[in-house]
This record gives structure tokens, sequence and C-alpha cells, in this order.
């Protein structure tokens, strides 16, 4: 879809659909919304007053025009309280507008900026919320099934002030640039994984690489034995497809050699191994790749931002299967770092593939390091599906992680990290299990992560809850949800803007 900004009367555009909107409880409306009104002679204030429009947070309510407006239909999006209103409900209300909208086949929308008036929130920001919201709300996974509704084509922002154009025309070329990503994210997680298959992942690196002029390495097997990598190279066992370990690099900022990391979880199937998981819902597992499909896309949308830092993602990826080869419980690894790890699952295998990635990256020199990873199912029955599982061994870097994930309205809660669960994971034959009891299992998971990390900044999430969607709310819709993509990209833009400020 594209989506343009321009200067003009709401009322008098020409469009399959005009978008106006409504605090929950205003009686009368104002603004944009009354002037559409009084051309409909009315009409919104009429539904209004016989409870038929509330303003309800997510509710469409659609009003035709009989020709008294150059567009076909009107759209009265409802805003909620207003007090609650902020950045991200207003990127849920521009999804909710724009599927309903696709529903009645509408192929051009026009829109007001939602709360920029009334609802206090500076233009740009609303402006780019809107763009946002649309694209990710609008997103679908049609390659192996017809669509059912045809797509959105274009979208109008409609302002009155003209010399606003230029402010809000780069912030929804950002929107653009962020929610792509995040819809790529989503592709690639809602692909079979006899699709997306480790070397496929490779090349969909390999692709965005070329196209933003990134750095690539991607290690294969002989390189990895050759530095140790017994940890990702022993889940990998089971599988005929050879694991890859990616080094996707962005050079934003020729003065420094520092460089900020952050690496993804790519199991691109997971069947728990030999400790195989049950059968129903296991074809979700395709989806334990959702931390790489998000850092790979975030380096892409970094590169076409160019923020002035510098940005390397590290991705191991693999298959989890049983097989005459396989990992086994009791079996014995050892780390690029030299620490031995004793398997008492085969299932807790996400962390045994980042070891060795927390690894490369201290040998790379990043510093701090995020890692974003479907961990453990633990760590979705404590907090849902809205909220990432935050874990960290620095207190500022947890704090900057957690603002840029509200900003844009990802949402994560930290978890403790006390030293006494590190007996949970202590072996009598290792230095280290991969698996405690089945208490406190996210917090033991992310401990288990922060051997290997060692003293480097290091922020873990883990995103089992919010990295998929059961049905469309908002800005998301059934699947894949791209999470943490957004989050990734707004650290190193703000990064990068605290280095200018230095």
């Amino acid at each position: 879809m594209e989506i343009k900004v321009i200067t003009g009367d709401i009322a008098q555009i020409e469009a399959d659909a005009i978008v106006v909107s409504l605090f929950e409880g205003v009686e009368q409306p104002g603004g944009a919304t009354a002037v559409v009104d009084r051309a409909l002679d009315g009409v919104i204030s009429s539904l209004i007053s016989r409870r038929e429009i509330k303003g309800k947070f997510g509710e469409v309510s659609i009003v035709h025009t009989f020709g008294k407006l150059p567009g076909r239909m009107v759209a009265v999006a409802g805003l909620g309280k207003s007090q609650d209103l902020n950045a991200d409900r207003i990127r849920g209300v521009a999804g909710e507008f724009c599927r309903a909208l696709r529903k009645l086949n509408c192929r051009k929308i026009a829109t007001i900026l939602h709360g920029a008036g009334a609802g206090g929130i500076e233009p740009v920001a609303s402006a780019e919320a809107i763009a946002e919201g649309a694209l990710l709300g609008l997103y679908s996974f049609t390659k192996y099934k017809k669509p059912e509704y045809e797509d959105v084509k274009e979208m109008l922002i409609v302002v009155k002030e003209e010399e606003r154009a230029p402010s809000l025309e780069r912030a929804v070329e950002k929107a653009r640039v962020v929610a792509e990503a995040a819809s790529l994210a989503r592709t690639m997680v809602d692909e079979p994984a006899n699709y997306m298959t480790p070397t496929r992942m490779a090349e969909a690196a390999r692709e965005i690489a070329g196209k933003y002029d990134l750095g690539l390495k991607v290690l294969e097997v002989e390189d990895m034995e050759a530095m140790g990598m017994g940890a990702l190279l022993g889940v990998a066992r089971g599988s005929n497809e050879p694991p890859k370990l990616m080094a996707l690099s962005y050079r934003g900022d020729g003065r420094s050699q520092e460089a900020l990391g952050f690496l993804g979880k790519g199991i691109t199937f997971d069947s728990g191994g030999i400790s195989i998981k049950p059968s129903e819902g296991m074809g979700e597992m395709k989806g334990d790749m959702a931390g790489a499909a998000a850092v790979v896309t975030a380096l892409g949308a970094i590169a076409q931002l160019k923020p002035q830092v510098n940005v390397t993602a590290i991705i191991p990826v693999t298959e989890n299967l049983p097989s005459g080869t396989a990992l086994k419980p009791g079996d014995i690894l050892k780390a690029m770092n030299g620490k031995t790890i004793e398997v008492i699952s085969t299932d807790a295998e996400g962390r045994l593939i980042l070891a060795d990635a927390l690894c490369y990256a201290q040998k790379l020199g990043l510093s701090p390091l995020i890692d974003l990873a479907t961990l453990t199912g633990a760590c979705r029955i404590a907090l849902g599906t809205l909220y990432g599982g935050l874990f960290s061994n620095n207190r500022d870097l947890a704090e900057k992680v957690l603002k840029a994930g509200e900003r844009v309205g990802e949402r994560m809660w930290q978890m403790p990290m006390p030293a006494e669960y590190k007996e949970l994971i202590k072996s009598e034959i290792a230095d280290i299990k991969n698996s405690g009891n089945r208490l406190g299992g996210a917090i033991t998971a992310a401990l288990f992560l922060a051997e290997f990390a060692g003293d480097t900044p290091w922020v873990h999430v883990d995103i089992a809850g919010p990295a998929s969607s059961t049905k469309e709310s908002g800005y998301l819709v059934k699947g894949a949800t791209g999470f943490g993509v957004r989050t990734l990209v707004e650290f190193a833009l703000s990064e990068a803007e605290r280095g200018e400020t230095k």
C-alpha cells in the first residue's frame, strides 16, 4: 500500500472511504469529524445520540455518504477514552479501520491525523503511528492461499497546514521501513519449516545484505568445528539440514570500531529432539526462529534509516530433530568458551545455540548484547502473549531496552535473576546443565545464557509469548507478530542519538 501526505479538507477528498474519529463519551463531535458531520446533515451526531456510534477503542462505524461527499463512505474510528490515548493505540486504531475498509472493497482511503487535536498527540507521532498501524494491520500471509480480499492500494493522510507536510512525510517513510521489516519477519516465521530451512534463512540474510549493502559472513559446519562451537553443532546433529551461523553487519559510524550486538534464536523447526514434544501443536514450532527473523529484518530497516551507529547481528540457525545421530539426554557438550554442558533435555536447545552465539559475539567485541528468543513456555505462562520477559546483567541497558519497547508499543516486563537459582542448573559432571526443574524455568534459562554473556552488558528477551497472535487485534493479525523488530530499530536509533550528543 502506498501512503501519501496531502494538504486539503478531508470532507472534499475523493476516495472510497474517508476516516474520522471519536473519543468514547463524546456526545458532540469536534474538529474534522464535525466538518464531515455537517456535510452529512448531522447523521454522525444522530448516530451518537442513538448510541449506535460509541467511540469505543477499536470500534469502526460505517456511514454511507449517498453523494453528499466525494467519498463513498465515512468510517468513524473509535479512539476509546481520551486519557488512554497514546501512539500505540493510534497504531491499533489504524490497523482496525484499514482491515474493516478492506473487507468493504475500499482501494483508496483518506484519513485525518487521529489524536493530533484534542488528543494531544504530536502530529508527527500520529502520522507515524497511523502509517505503521495501517501497514502492520493489513499484513496477510497468502503465499499458499488465494487472498480473501483485495489489497488497499493507497492511503492519504490529509492535513490542513502545508508546512507540516515535509516532517510528516519523513515520519511516514520511517514507519514504512519499520513496518515492512516487521512484516518480512512475520512472513519468515509464517513460512512452513519445509521451506524456511537454515539454508533458506541464510539466503534471506544474503538478500537483505545485498539489497542494503550490509556485511555478511556465514559460518558453515567446518568453521564452527574449527571454533569449537560444540553446543550449536550438538543441537544440529539430528538434522540432515546443515546449521548456519550468520554475522550480518551494518556500519553507520566510521569513527568507531565499537558495535552493538543483536542475537536471535533460529530453530527453524523444534520437535524437541529425543526429548520429543507432544504432536498436538508441534506445527507451531516452525516459529521457533522468530528471534532470528526479527534480528535479520531489523538490520535491513536500520540500514535504510542510516543511524550513525554500528550494529552486528549474530544468528545461529538449525533444526532440532530426533534421529540416530541426534543429541541425547545425558550427553555432554563443550561450548566455544570451553564450558562443558550436561544435556538434561534436548528440548532446551535454544539456549545451547545461543551459548555459542554469545561467545562468538564476545569474540567479535560486540557490546552491549541483546538477544531475542522464543526460549521458554514458562515465560509465556508467566506473562501471557502481550509481554516479553526481559532479563539482564546491566540495569542501565535493561532500562534503555524497556523504554525503546515502550516507545514502539512492544511491551516487556523485567524478570529477576536471583543468584540462588543458579543451584538449579549446577551439574555434578559438567560445568553447567541445560535445564533445571519445572520451577522458574524462564529464569533458569536466562541464568544459563548469562554464563556465556560474561561481563558484557547483556539483555535477553524471552519472546515466547508475544511472538505470535491467535487473533486479529489492532495492528496484530493471526500468526506471527514480528515482535522485537521495532524495539531493536528504536534502540539502534536512540543509541545513535546518544552518540551524537556525547
